[in-house]
């Protein structure tokens, strides 16, 4: 079993060391640290960044280093990945493209947080909406969904239903939105990840939903896995929770496609 969405105090996580050490601890092959950013100079994102610490283009030389600390560590083996999650707008592609080439991550995480400026997490900004706004929102949402897909910027694309945490937005989902995101997902490189960031909560929450998982497996959508864990106490139950949910559905997961040895190349 392999972790690859999870995050440290290089953005809204806890240090790093204690993260290693609690996937270590919970039988983990793998970790991959995917921490915020964000790239954007636009006035709403920006001050995201500087409110919540989303500023992994500043610091990912300074986690890598503390990455290759922890991987020469003898008394703990378990492969340790140096991703990102990377905040996604159309009108930041060009910043992102620019930026995740000269990181050079091992793979590349890209999520839709906000649509129009508006972080689609929080109730509050939706409270006052009509329904037709309200499922104007979740269409926006979906529509900027495919369009990250088909930038091919990213490896994975994080909890594709990210609308159902929110209760005004929650439900508004269709079949069609869901429909979309896997046309766009089976003819790209980018996968989709299981993320079981609100699983074992009172929400208890899976990304994607059963239904927007079973329109991803009838278009031979592969899916890779990912606890989104914020604290060492969440990487073991979230682990252990996606280990019995992939078995009871017969899932395979795969790799984040940054991981997969490209041909003649020393990591084959």
């Amino acid at each position: 079993m392999r972790d690859f969405h999870a995050h440290t105090n290089y953005s809204d996580g806890k240090f790093l060391r204690g993260m290693v050490q609690a996937a270590a601890a919970a039988g983990l092959e793998g970790i991959g640290f995917t921490d915020h950013c964000t790239v954007s100079s636009r006035e709403r994102p920006a001050t995201v960044r500087n409110v919540y610490g989303f500023n992994l283009d500043l610091t990912y030389e300074r986690r890598r280093r503390a990455i290759e600390t922890e991987r020469e560590r003898e008394d703990i083996s378990i492969e340790i990945y140096d991703g990102v999650e990377m905040d996604y707008d159309p009108r930041d592609e060009r910043q992102i493209r620019e930026f995740l080439a000269e990181a050079n991550f091992d793979y590349t995480i890209g999520s839709v947080h906000g649509v129009d400026g508006l972080n689609v997490q929080v109730p509050s900004n939706f409270a006052q909406m009509t329904e037709a706004e309200l499922d104007g929102v979740v269409d926006d949402y979906f529509a900027t969904l495919v369009s990250l897909v088909e930038s091919e910027l990213f490896d994975v694309a994080a909890h594709l239903d990210l609308v159902e945490r929110t209760a005004p937005l929650r439900g508004r989902a269709t079949m069609d939105h869901y429909e979309r995101v896997a046309e766009a997902l089976a003819a790209s490189r980018t996968v989709p990840e299981i993320n079981a960031g609100r699983a074992v909560s009172d929400a208890a929450l899976v990304h994607p939903s059963d239904p927007f998982l079973e329109t991803l497996r009838a278009h031979d959508v592969s899916v890779t896995v990912g606890t989104d864990s914020h604290r060492p106490n969440e990487i073991g139950e979230r682990a252990a929770f996606l280990e019995e949910y992939l078995a009871e559905r017969g899932i395979e997961p795969v790799a984040p496609p940054g991981l997969e040895p490209e041909p003649g190349s020393d990591r084959e």
